[in-house]
């Protein structure tokens, strides 16, 4: 496994293809670093003796010991211990871990090559094997690019007025195929090893150009990262904070005729199984939801409790309500999760596949419910939230005295901790990173109405129907 040195050693050596602020960068670029904290923190820890039997695990092809962010779950053990250890990163991180995709992508993958290769007899699995094997051993980190750019929602792939708009094949040579399109919304593609790519959704008969998934390096030539920093407020050093640390870059991902060697192709124009493979991601990166959005609950449920505390208004009884509410949240997502896992399948693959109700209801609540965390939290934080002066400010020797005086709260609390209490609830409510938590808390994993498609083309509605028409007496 790498250390976290190992990890950005190697991003500094690849080519630069990243552009942001206007100018083309290496993944060395401070921004870029800064932004790859969370996943730093997945290869620190797991040198950690608290977290090394959540954050690592033994590899199915190898027999070895590797970081669970590269493990095919082989049990309902593994989906339990992922959601866990999700959890409790968020808890230190503050925010999106960001690594989890690559492993859901993964997990995914593995169960579709099979099925494909059942089905046509390929040899799609042999090569995701392979991959994997590759993977696990140099500890890699992918970014999932799932999400095409669709231009107009109301026409099919293959009727685009541009085929652009959904990624697909333009050239098929005897050793691969040439790839051209975007993949959006991609969290840390820029600190990323791999881009491992999957369709966005089902393909029809005809559209075998666009059934497509594979992985490449993510410097791989014709491989363009336009980037978007998401970052909280900078502070002075005196009042940095652990959240002053956390970064996000989210990414653009251009593909202009990008060459793919058979050898990472794993799918390739059975259209039936893009679908398939379209909602294996989207299955298990809504389980890993169960853990995350918990994790992140309890970070906001906290700084909300932290804020009625210095107020001294937590004993007040709707505050207490309000508190139950984000608890509720956070715990019935975790329970979904749980019911996943322990109701999860094993695939003809081997992997663990979670049940697909209950991870879907865990990250349909969860959607549902995070800006009415927000807004509870806003409630609390009042106006401060947004209107804390500058770190500037507070030290300023003029008027600082002015600052320190006025957000301090409850008597024996010290204008420190106050500033510091506001800023967290500003850092989450207020900042580029607070607002890409919020809409990535709707958007993750899907937009909201695949989590109701997902539920209704699973659960037999016939079943309580029939339910009631015994209670009625319908004989029929």
């Amino acid at each position: 496994m790498r250390t976290q040195e190992q990890y950005l050693e190697r991003l500094a050596k690849m080519k630069k293809n990243i552009f942001l602020g206007g100018e083309k960068i290496g993944r060395d670029d401070p921004r870029v670093v800064h932004a790859s904290s969370a996943i730093r923190m997945t290869f620190e820890l797991a040198e950690n003796p608290e977290f090394e039997s959540l954050l690592t695990a033994t590899s199915h092809i190898t027999g070895e010991k590797i970081n669970r962010f590269t493990h095919i779950h082989q049990s309902t053990d593994d989906l339990l211990k992922k959601q866990e250890l999700t959890r409790k990163l968020c808890h230190i991180a503050g925010g999106c871990i960001q690594r989890c995709m690559g492993c859901d992508m993964l997990n995914g993958i593995s169960v579709t090559t099979k099925n494909v290769d059942l089905k046509h007899g390929t040899n799609y699995h042999e090569n995701f094997l392979k991959f994997a094997k590759y993977f696990q051993e140099n500890d890699l980190v992918g970014a999932g690019s799932q999400t095409d750019a669709k231009g107009d929602r109301l026409a099919r792939p293959s009727e685009q007025w541009d085929p652009d708009q959904y990624l697909h094949v333009v050239e098929r040579r005897d050793d691969g195929v040439v790839v051209r399109g975007a993949k959006l919304h991609n969290t840390m593609a820029p600190y990323a090893d791999e881009l491992i790519v999957v369709p966005t959704r089902m393909m029809g008969k005809d559209e075998g150009d666009w059934a497509i998934a594979f992985a490449i390096p993510a410097d791989t030539e014709g491989v363009t990262l336009i980037a978007k920093e998401a970052f909280t407020r900078q502070r002075e050093d005196n009042l940095k904070s652990p959240m002053s640390n956390i970064g996000d870059l989210e990414c653009m991902t251009v593909f202009d005729d990008v060459f793919v060697p058979n050898e990472r192709i794993f799918l390739n124009g059975e259209t039936r199984f893009a679908g398939e493979l379209a909602l294996g991601f989207a299955l298990f990166h809504r389980h890993s939801y169960t853990g995350c959005k918990p994790g992140i609950g309890d970070v906001l449920t906290g700084v909300t409790a932290l804020l009625a505390e210095y107020n001294n208004t937590l004993k007040v009884e709707h505050v207490k309500g309000k508190l139950v509410d984000m608890i509720c949240v956070a715990e019935l997502v975790y329970a979904a999760g749980m019911a996943a896992a322990y109701k999860s399948t094993k695939a003809p693959s081997g992997t663990q596949v979670p049940n697909v109700i209950y991870a879907n209801v865990g990250r349909r609540h969860a959607g549902h419910a995070i800006y009415h965390e927000a807004e509870i939290l806003c409630d609390i934080a009042g106006g401060l939230a947004v209107t804390l002066p500058d770190s500037k400010e507070y030290n300023n020797p003029e008027i600082g005295k002015y600052v320190q005086k006025y957000v301090t709260r409850k008597e024996g609390v010290s204008p420190e901790n106050c500033y510091r209490a506001y800023a967290l609830a500003e850092d989450f409510l207020a900042s580029e990173l607070g607002a890409t938590f919020l809409v990535a808390g709707v958007h993750g994993g899907g937009s909201p109405i695949m989590e109701d498609i997902a539920i209704w083309g699973t659960y037999d509605i016939n079943k309580n129907i029939n339910l009631a028409k015994n209670l009625a007496g319908i004989k029929d």
